[in-house]
């Protein structure tokens, strides 16, 4: 199936090895699968790499990058169509209007940030896309915890919590994702399928 896959990661390698080869092996797996990739649009990093990955096995690749960020994170100008704006609302914006599922590999604040949002905006049916959450080497495990204790302690329902799929295996959770947007791709009247998130219009 076509599908275009927002990743949300750092703009930093990390210390632990694991965390770049996974980024590598996303990006791989998205040409591999004919996907289009769809992130940051930096050369550093994690970010560099699912999209130096990607490209190298055949996928389309779209980066969001907002002015301000272009000297910091490198606007990655081997990229398939290299898309700079004026903000990181704009930014964020653009990505999820662009894409089908949203997936976060180890990443900091900012990455936290994003796919908090995504998950907000769906919890909220701003969105019926998919969500995924993938755990490198233990890297989410206090994260995931924090999520738990939320649902236990009453402020996060269950059914909100298992919109987030979370696994530790990359194929696994990539299959999980495709049948995620199918399912709710047929589930969604068509008018709803192009809503924008965030209650942002489209085409703004």
């Amino acid at each position: 199936m076509s599908l275009s896959l927002c990743v949300y990661c750092g703009s930093r390698n990390g210390d632990d090895p694991a965390h770049l080869a996974a980024a590598r092996e996303v990006g791989r797996q998205i040409g591999l699968r004919g996907w289009q990739l769809v992130y940051g649009g930096g050369s550093t990093g994690l970010m560099g790499a699912v999209a130096d990955a990607a490209l190298q096995h055949g996928a389309r690749v779209i980066g969001v990058i907002p002015h301000k960020l272009i000297q910091r994170e490198l606007g990655h100008g081997g990229v398939s169509d290299l898309q700079v704006v004026d903000s990181m609302h704009e930014r964020k914006h653009q990505m999820a209007m662009q894409s089908d599922a949203f997936i976060a590999l180890p990443g900091g604040i900012g990455t936290m940030e994003e796919i908090f949002e995504v998950w907000t905006w769906r919890q909220l049916g701003y969105h019926h896309k998919a969500l995924g959450l993938l755990n490198v080497a233990g890297y989410y495990d206090e994260l995931l915890r924090f999520i738990d204790r939320s649902r236990s302690d009453g402020f996060l329902w269950p059914d909100v919590q298992e919109l987030l799929r979370t696994d530790t295996d990359i194929d696994r959770l990539l299959n999980q994702l495709a049948a995620d947007v199918l399912t709710l791709k047929a589930q969604t009247p068509p008018e709803q399928q192009d809503a924008a998130p965030g209650g942002v219009a489209s085409g703004t």
